[in-house]
This record gives structure tokens, C-alpha cells and sequence, in this order.
């Protein structure tokens, strides 16, 4: 037996650390910042100081949260809106609607944003690909505009589209009034429904994902570098998207990838583009020290053996319908406790696959959960003759 398996089917019997150790241990935790500002993040292990006004870590492959500070609040998304006209982007070169090659006419209206710009000049053809570039390594609003009018024939008809996928997406706290995150007193995304982006982003479209970790980007003689200095700041780091404005101050949707783990954040209200730099380090780094991913038991492996009445075998294995992966601290083993609830003896028949108990989990920093547990097998009920010896010893039992 594996020790997994084996501290987690203890977990049933006792809990692996009592209430009062359990309170007594002190989590380890980064360094605090010099001058902590505001609610302390939410955070399994307590609360944690960040100086961003908004922030949100979440793990790609169990979508657990591992730290939100007004993660729900409706922000000014500045260019890190641009997310959502990629996503459209990207969905239409998936679906075959828009092809890398293609070019697209620059309209006076593109060529005249203010604000970061890739410098198309009006009148000219630009290939989606370059555009692409020019959203992502350059933040330009021109570049952004240009596939907005080329694909949809206008910025408010492309604003439309924007607004049809976040709600197929499940974006419940996003108005957009533009394509490229221009300051709009109506125009607001909230750092979880970024975070949900980028998730979907990283997921759906892994062949231009890659387009993210791209440190520089040359169009028009004038080369610049990405913004995203979390590239290189954070190993493993590879999107997503930086923003500013004077009212949103500054922020970034970041990812980083270690081993089979990535963290997702969104962090926003920094008050500088070293600050954002450094605290995004700060709370990636954090992330990925004090939390870590672990299977607790795969699809079909047999958790129990439970007995089964009047069946033509004497008992049918608990087994898990899928992958329980989970995100749990570092010291996952001292504080979580598991349970295993069913009924027995099972009356057959029993169907394979079907739901005969539940795994119930929980923990300091541990997240709840309730698992089904199934049959890993069929049973079926025995004759009249094969029954009889076992309705008698039932009743001699009695």
C-alpha cells in the first residue's frame, strides 16, 4: 500500500493531528512587505498582507483558491481587458473564421489611439499574426482596434461579441465598453472573472498561448520590450497580460508553470511598475512554497471492500469515479482528516458504477470536499437456493 493511500484511510479511522496541535503549528509565510496597506488577503493558512487593492491566486488544474482580496470587486480592468478580444481572436483562428496570414486594413480610427501602440500606420495591411504580437508584447491600442474593426466591421459590434462570450464563459462581473481597456466609467471586470479568463485562455488555446512568453516584438522599425516583467522575475513564468491606468493603478494577470503545477494571479491597484513587478514575485513565490497538488486516489482504484448481502460474491469494491486531485499546504498530512460514509452490508444486486458511499474531506487549508465513492463492480443477486442458507444464518443471528 502506498503512503498516500495509507495515511489517507487512516485519516478515516483518526484524525492525523488533534485540534489543539493543529492550532499550536504556525504556518510558514513569505516575508511580509515593508509597509502592508489595507484588509489583509484571505489566505487557507490565515490572513496575509499585499499591498495590491485587489488580488487573486487560484491554481490552474483544481481552480482552488489560494489567496483573494477583494476578489469580486468590480475594478477598472485597464489593458489587461485585452484578454477577452483575444479570446475572441483566438476562438475565430480556431474555428477556422480567421487565418494567422490574413491581413487586415488599418483604419484612421486604429492609427489615431492614444496610449501604448504597436505604430501601424492608416491605410496599411497588417497580418493577424503581427496584430496579435502588438496586443500582447505591446499593449497597442491601435493594434487591438484594428482586429476589433477587422473582424467584426466595428469596435461597438466587436464590444458585442466581447460581451455574448463572458457570459458563455461565466464572466457574471464584466462590462465592456471597448476593446482595448481605454479608461470608461462603465467598463469593469473583477479579478476573479480574470483569473477565470486566463484559465480558459491557457486551456482552450494552446497553440497560441505561447504568443504570452514572448519578451520583445519589432513592427515598424521600433522594437519593444513585453511589459510583463514577471517573464523573467519568476521561473516558469509565461503570461499573461500587464494594465495601467491613473484610476486602476497598476496591475497584471500573470501565470507561472513548475513541474505539473501552474498558478494563475491577478493583482491590481499597485501603485508602481516596480511594485508590480516585485509583489507579483513576492505572491507567485509564496504560491508555489507553501501549497502543492496531490492525487488522492485515481479513477477506478479500490478505496475499500465492502460487504455485500445475499450477493453471488461476498463483497464490491468503493472505488473513485475520477482523478481527485486537490491543492493542500505543504503540511497536508498533519491536519487532514478524511472519512469513508456507506451503508453495509450492500443489498445485491449492486451495478458497477453505481454510488454506494461518499469521501468526505476537510482540514486546516484543506478544502472540503464530499466525493462520491462507486461500485467497481457488478454483483448480482444470488438464486433461491444460494439465499437460503444466508436468510437462515440471518435469523439464527437474531
Amino acid at each position: 500500500m502506498s503512503r498516500r493511500r495509507a495515511l489517507l484511510l487512516s485519516a478515516a479511522v483518526l484524525p492525523l493531528a488533534t485540534p489543539a496541535l493543529a492550532r499550536e503549528r504556525r504556518p510558514a509565510t513569505a516575508a511580509r512587505p515593508a509597509a502592508p496597506t489595507g484588509t489583509p488577503a484571505s489566505t487557507p493558512l490565515g490572513p496575509f498582507d499585499t499591498i495590491a487593492r485587489q488580488a487573486l491566486i487560484i491554481d490552474a488544474e483544481t481552480d482552488a483558491v489560494l489567496l483573494e482580496k477583494h476578489a469580486d470587486e468590480r475594478m477598472a480592468p485597464s489593458s489587461m481587458l485585452k484578454l477577452m478580444t483575444l479570446y475572441i481572436i483566438f476562438d475565430m483562428l480556431k474555428r477556422g473564421r480567421l487565418q494567422l496570414k490574413q491581413e487586415l486594413p488599418i483604419s484612421e480610427r486604429a492609427w489615431k489611439m492614444q496610449g501604448s501602440k504597436m505604430f501601424v500606420q492608416i491605410g496599411t495591411q497588417v497580418p493577424v499574426e503581427a496584430l496579435l504580437r502588438g496586443v500582447i508584447v505591446q499593449s497597442g491600442n491601435d493594434a487591438t482596434v484594428a482586429l476589433a474593426e477587422g473582424v467584426a466591421g466595428s469596435e461597438a459590434q466587436f464590444v458585442e461579441l466581447m460581451t455574448a462570450k463572458a457570459r458563455e464563459l461565466g464572466l457574471k462581473d464584466s462590462t465592456f465598453r471597448n476593446s482595448t481597456g481605454w479608461p470608461d466609467p462603465e467598463q469593469r471586470m473583477s479579478s476573479r472573472d480574470l483569473a477565470k479568463l486566463a484559465r480558459r485562455l491557457i486551456i482552450d488555446f494552446p497553440e497560441y498561448y505561447p504568443m504570452f512568453n514572448e519578451r520583445s516584438f519589432t513592427w515598424n522599425g521600433i522594437t519593444q520590450e513585453n511589459r510583463n516583467t514577471l517573464l523573467t522575475r519568476v521561473p516558469g513564468g509565461d503570461g499573461l497580460k500587464t494594465g495601467h491606468t491613473e484610476e486602476a493603478g497598476f496591475g497584471i494577470v500573470a501565470s507561472a508553470k513548475r513541474g505539473n503545477r501552474r498558478l494563475i494571479m491577478v493583482v491590481n491597484g499597485l501603485p508602481s511598475m516596480k511594485a508590480r513587478g516585485e509583489e507579483g514575485e513576492r505572491l507567485l513565490e509564496w504560491g508555489f512554497r507553501e501549497f502543492d497538488n496531490i492525487t488522492l486516489f485515481k479513477a477506478g482504484e479500490v478505496i475499500e471492500e465492502v460487504p455485500v448481502y445475499l450477493g453471488t460474491r461476498p463483497g464490491v469494491p468503493l472505488v473513485g469515479g475520477r482523478d481527485v486531485i486537490v491543492t493542500v499546504p505543504r503540511n497536508w498530512q498533519e491536519t487532514m482528516q478524511a472519512k469513508l460514509r456507506y451503508k453495509a452490508p450492500i443489498p445485491a444486486p449492486v451495478l458497477k458504477g453505481q454510488e454506494l458511499g461518499r469521501l468526505e474531506i476537510s482540514g486546516r487549508g484543506v478544502p472540503n470536499l464530499s466525493l462520491p465513492l462507486l461500485a467497481g463492480a457488478d454483483v448480482e443477486k444470488r438464486g433461491m437456493l444460494g439465499r437460503i442458507p444466508a436468510v437462515i444464518g440471518g435469523f439464527l443471528g437474531s
